[in-house]
C-alpha cells in the first residue's frame, strides 16, 4: 500500500489487489518528531485513509523537507505481518494566471537533461550506477542546477530518491520517442501515414499501460513536479487522452509535452508551452503574442564540444520579473561515450562509429556539461554555475547591490565574504554582518574597502558561501558571487632609455640590447631568432593568425566554409612580393619589407603580409624593439569588401615544448570566450600547458582565456617568455601544446602528434563559441570580431 500525498494532506488509497481483516498503522515523523500516529481498520483488506498536517514544513530545491511516513500492516490478531516506509514531501504545485508556481512563488527551472549513462556499463545499470548517480547529484547542487528532465524515459528509481532528498525538481518523463517516424514526412520523403504513434489504435493499450506504469511508480515523490508524456513522438488525439487520463489520476501536478509544436491539432495536451532550441528573438516573439501559458525549453544550449556561449542571454530572460519564459533544461548533462583500448592498447573516449558500426552519428551525442569518463564537469560547467546561482551581485565603485533570487531562503543563510583583490592578489578581506535579504527582494549596500594609493587595478568579489556543511557540499563552498573593478591607479611610467645597438646586413637586422638579441630576416619573412640570456626563445617565426580549430558547432554551421580563407591566411601568409616603394640607390623605386625606422628609444620594424585571399588582402605585422628586451607587436588589418569575418585576430608563436606552464592575469579558472565568461573571476591562475587541453570527445579549440592582462609562459626553472597587453585592452591568450591546425585534423586524442612545442597565441579578438544549437546555429553576432572596420591589436612579449 502506498501513499498519495498532497501539500498539507496525507492520503492512503485503496491496494488493487488484497483480501482479509485486519489493521494498519500509518505513522508520520519529522526527524525524531512524530507528528501522528493512527490506526485504522482493513475491511475486506482495503481502506481510505486522510489526515491533515497543521503548518507543514514545505518541501523545495531550497530547502528539501521530508517526512518519514511507517505504514504498519497489521492482522486480525494484531500481529505485525508487514512494514513499509515512504519518503514524503508537502509542497504545492499549480497553474495561476499563467505562471506555474510552486508554493505560491513563480518558479524557474535551472535545468539539465540527463541520459542513463556510464561509460563503463553504457546504459546498462551496473555495478558503478549509484556511486555515479549520486556523483550527478552532487555535482548538478554544487552547480546551481535545480531540475533533472529525465529524457527520455523513466529513470533507475533511485534518481527520484536522491532528487526528493537533495532538492532537485523534476519533470518525469514517460518512455515514449518516435522521431525517426515523422522527421521523415517533414522531409518530405513519404505522408503522415508512417508517423507512430500518431492516432494508430494499435498503439493505444501500449501507451496508456506506460503512462500509467509512470504515474504509478513515481507518484509519492515531491520532486515530481511534472509529467512529460514523452519526446518527439509527433502529436494526435492518443497524445491527448493520455495527457487527460494522468490529469485525472493527479491535479497536483502538470503535464507536458513538446511535440504539439510539430503537430497542433490538440495543443491542449500540454499545459506547458515547451519549445526545443527557440533563440531568445524566438521566444520573446512567442511571448509578445499574449500570456496563453508558461513557456519553457525542455531543451536548449546544446553543450557539444566547447559550447554553451550566450547561455546568460536565456538566463536573463528567465529573471525578468513574472515573465512567461520559466528557464529551461540544457541538453545534455554528460557526454554519452565508451571506455575503449586504442590499437596500441591505451584507454580512450569512443564514440559513435568507433565500433564499426554505421550508420552513426559520429561523436553527436558528445553534448554534455560533464565528461563522460569521469563524470568531471568540464569548463563549461563554470558559466552554468553562475548562470543558474540564485544571488546576483552587481559592484560598481559605490557600492554593490544584492539580488536574492531564491523563492524561500534569505540571503543571512549564507556567509557573506568580501574581498579586494589588486591586481589579482588578495589585497584585503572581511566577512560582512547583515546582509540580510529576503527571498525575491534587493538591496543596496556600500563598499566595505577605501581604495588604497598604491598602483594597481582594484577588484572587488561579494562571495556567498554555506555556513555548514551539507549532503553536497562543504562549508565555505561558494553558492553564489559577484565582481567588479572598482578603480585603477596608473604609475607613472619610467622614462628611462636602455641603450641597443642595431646591425643592418644583407639581408637581416640585428637588435642587441640588455641581456637579449634579436634578429629580423627579409627572406624568411619575419622575427627569425630572440635570444633572451643566451637562449634561443623562440622555434620558429611568429606568423598573423586568423583561424582557431573548428569547434562542433562550428562544423554544424558551416564555419569552415564561409570562413575558410581565413585558414590559408594563417598558414600561407607571405611578405614576398609585397612592401612598401622606396628609391633605390641605383635609381627607380624598389620594394622595401621590412621597413626599419631607428628612434631614440627604440628600433621599430614593419612587415607587411599577403594573406592569400580572394579578394586580396594585407596585414602589417610591426615590432618595436626596446632596449630592454620588450618587443611591442602591432598586428593591423584594414577592411577588405567581400571576405566573411575572421574567426580570430592575433599572432602565433611556437616555443619548445620545455616551457610548459602557464600563469595569467586574467578570467579563469577555466577556460573563457567572448560569449561564456560571465562565471569567471579575474583573478591569477597558474596550471599546465597540457591541461588547457579541455577532454572534448573531438579536438577543437579550447583553452582560451579572455581579459587577460599579462601571461607568462615558463619552464621549470621560471624561464619563458611574458606577454603583456596593451594597458587600455586586455587580450585573449591561449597556450596549447598543438597548433590550430593540427587539432582540426585530429578526430580523436590519440590522433594528436607527439608534443614537440608550446604554441602560444596572443589575441586581440577571437570569435564566440557559440551554443543555441549545433546543426546550424551561428555565434551572436556582437561575440564574432568585425573586420568591416580596421582592425589592430597591441601586445608586448620579452624573455624571463
Amino acid at each position: 500500500m502506498l501513499p498519495d500525498v498532497d501539500m498539507g494532506i496525507i492520503h492512503a488509497g485503496q491496494p488493487e489487489v488484497g483480501e482479509g481483516k485486519g489493521a494498519a498503522r500509518l505513522t508520520l515523523r519529522r526527524s525524531e518528531l512524530e507528528v501522528f500516529s493512527e490506526k485504522i481498520p482493513l475491511n475486506g483488506g482495503s481502506a481510505l485513509f486522510s489526515h491533515a498536517v497543521e503548518n507543514p514544513h514545505l518541501w523545495s530545491a531550497e530547502d528539501p523537507a521530508l517526512y518519514e511516513l511507517e505504514i504498519e500492516l497489521l492482522d486480525d490478531a494484531g500481529h505485525l505481518v508487514e512494514v513499509t516506509g515512504q519518503k514524503v514531501g508537502f509542497r504545492k504545485f499549480e497553474l495561476k494566471n499563467n505562471r506555474m508556481l510552486l508554493n505560491g512563488k513563480r518558479i524557474v527551472f535551472k535545468g539539465a537533461n540527463r541520459h542513463e549513462f556510464s561509460s563503463i556499463t553504457g546504459r546498462a545499470v551496473g555495478v558503478h550506477t549509484h556511486e555515479e548517480l549520486l556523483r550527478d547529484i552532487i555535482t548538478m547542487k554544487q552547480n546551481n542546477i535545480n531540475a533533472i528532465r529525465t529524457s527520455h524515459y523513466q529513470n533507475q528509481d533511485a534518481l527520484y530518491d536522491l532528487c526528493d532528498e537533495y532538492g532537485l525538481y523534476l519533470i518525469a518523463e514517460n518512455n515514449l520517442e518516435s522521431h525517426g517516424t515523422w522527421d521523415i514526412p517533414q522531409a518530405g520523403i513519404r505522408g503522415i501515414e508512417g508517423v507512430l504513434p500518431n492516432d494508430k489504435p494499435e498503439w493505444k493499450a501500449v501507451l496508456f499501460d506506460r503512462m500509467n506504469s509512470t504515474y504509478q511508480r513515481d507518484k509519492n515523490h515531491p520532486a515530481v513536479l511534472i509529467w512529460s508524456l514523452g519526446n518527439e513522438s509527433f502529436g494526435g488525439e492518443t497524445l491527448l487522452q493520455m495527457a487527460e487520463m494522468v490529469r485525472r489520476f493527479d491535479d497536483t501536478r502538470l503535464v507536458h509535452y513538446e511535440g504539439v509544436v510539430n503537430d497542433p491539432r490538440f495543443l491542449e495536451t500540454t499545459d506547458i508551452e515547451s519549445h526545443m532550441y527557440s533563440t531568445v528573438k524566438d521566444i520573446k516573439e512567442y511571448l509578445a503574442q499574449g500570456d496563453k501559458r508558461p513557456y519553457i525549453e525542455c531543451e536548449y544550449s546544446h553543450a557539444m564540444g566547447n559550447s554553451n556561449g550566450a547561455l546568460h542571454k536565456y538566463t536573463e530572460l528567465a529573471d525578468q520579473k513574472d515573465c512567461g519564459y520559466q528557464g529551461g533544461f540544457i541538453w545534455d548533462y554528460i557526454d554519452q561515450s565508451i571506455w575503449k583500448k586504442d590499437r596500441y592498447g591505451k584507454w580512450f573516449q569512443a564514440y559513435g562509429g568507433d565500433f564499426g558500426e554505421r550508420p552513426t552519428d559520429y561523436n553527436f551525442s558528445g553534448n554534455g556539461i560533464a565528461y563522460g569518463g569521469d563524470r568531471a564537469p568540464s569548463p563549461k560547467m563554470q558559466e552554468v554555475k553562475f548562470c543558474y546561482q540564485n544571488i546576483a551581485i552587481s559592484i560598481d565603485n559605490s557600492g554593490f547591490e544584492v539580488w536574492n533570487k531564491n523563492l524561500f531562503t534569505s540571503t543571512d543563510a549564507f556567509d557573506c565574504v568580501a574581498l579586494l583583490h589588486r591586481d589579482g592578489k588578495l589585497y584585503q578581506q572581511q566577512k560582512l554582518t547583515n546582509i540580510d535579504i529576503a527571498p525575491e527582494e534587493r538591496s543596496s549596500f556600500p563598499l566595505p574597502f577605501m581604495v588604497p594609493a598604491l598602483p594597481g587595478e582594484y577588484a572587488v568579489t561579494i562571495s556567498f558561501r554555506l555556513k555548514e556543511d551539507t549532503s553536497w557540499a562543504k562549508k565555505g563552498h561558494e553558492v553564489a558571487f559577484g565582481q567588479g573593478v572598482i578603480a585603477v591607479v596608473r604609475s607613472i611610467p619610467s622614462k628611462k632609455v636602455t641603450p641597443f645597438t642595431v646591425t643592418h646586413g644583407t639581408h637581416n637586422i640585428g637588435v642587441r640590447g640588455e641581456n637579449f638579441d634579436v634578429l629580423f630576416s627579409d627572406l624568411n619573412g619575419g622575427l627569425t631568432s630572440y635570444r633572451y640570456a643566451g637562449k634561443e626563445m623562440i622555434q620558429e617565426i611568429p606568423r598573423p593568425n586568423f583561424w582557431r580549430a573548428p569547434t562542433d558547432n562550428d562544423c554544424g554551421n558551416n564555419m569552415g566554409g564561409v570562413r575558410g580563407q581565413w585558414k590559408l591566411a594563417s598558414l600561407y601568409a607571405t611578405a614576398k612580393g609585397i612592401g612598401k616603394e622606396i628609391p633605390s640607390v641605383h635609381g627607380g623605386t624598389i620594394l622595401q619589407n621590412p621597413t626599419c625606422e631607428v628612434e631614440a628609444d627604440s628600433v621599430v620594424v614593419t612587415y607587411l603580409y599577403n594573406l592569400q585571399t580572394s579578394p586580396a588582402a594585407e596585414c602589417s605585422l610591426q615590432y618595436r624593439v626596446f632596449g630592454d628586451g620588450r618587443i611591442q607587436t602591432t598586428l593591423h588589418y584594414d577592411p577588405v569588401e567581400g571576405l566573411a569575418a575572421m574567426p580570430e585576430f592575433g599572432v602565433l608563436f611556437k616555443i619548445d615544448a620545455d616551457y610548459d606552464t602557464v600563469e595569467w592575469y586574467g578570467n579563469g579558472p577555466a577556460e573563457t570566450y567572448w560569449d561564456r565568461q560571465h562565471g569567471a573571476k579575474l583573478g591569477i591562475y597558474q596550471n599546465k600547458v597540457a591541461d588547457n587541453m579541455a577532454q572534448y570527445l573531438v579536438p577543437q579549440e579550447c583553452g582560451a582565456k579572455t581579459a587577460v592582462r599579462w601571461a607568462k609562459v615558463v619552464d621549470r626553472k621560471g624561464r619563458g617568455l611574458l606577454f603583456t597587453a596593451d594597458a587600455a585592452k586586455p587580450m585573449f591568450f591561449s597556450a596549447l601544446p598543438y597548433t590550430p591546425h593540427e587539432m582540426e585534423s585530429a578526430k580523436h586524442p590519440y590522433e594528436l602528434p607527439p608534443v614537440h612545442y608550446t604554441v602560444i597565441r596572443a589575441m586581440g579578438e577571437q570569435m564566440g563559441v557559440g551554443g543555441d544549437d549545433s546543426w546550424g546555429a551561428n555565434v551572436h553576432p556582437e561575440y564574432i570580431p568585425d573586420v568591416t572596420k580596421p582592425v589592430e591589436f597591441t601586445f608586448t612579449f620579452r624573455g624571463i
